[in-house]
């Protein structure tokens, strides 16, 4: 393999793995969660007022809770998950 193949081999991985270390970071970053988040809330209160249920608003909360509620214990779960996996 020639120098230059390497070169631009070692460039592409490099390149590859930036993209996955930022994809990573998407993944477990606030702004999405919140992003969820809102955009949860709204698709349910959408529905709850149109289906004239009782204080939409309040109703909505619940997804969202859910929602948020899963992805604070999810980390824990797979620590968890992880150490016992490892002891295997």
């Amino acid at each position: 393999m020639a120098d230059g193949e390497l070169e631009r081999r070692v460039l592409e991985i490099e390149a590859r793995n930036r993209r996955v270390e930022s994809d990573k970071a998407w993944e477990t970053s606030w702004t999405r969660r919140l992003t969820i988040a809102v955009i949860t809330y709204g698709a349910a209160a959408v529905l709850l007022l149109a289906l004239n249920m009782e204080y939409p608003w309040l109703g909505a909360l619940v997804p969202v809770l859910g929602y948020v509620l899963s992805t604070l214990s999810l980390p824990v779960i797979r620590n968890i998950w992880r150490a016992r996996r490892s002891g295997e």
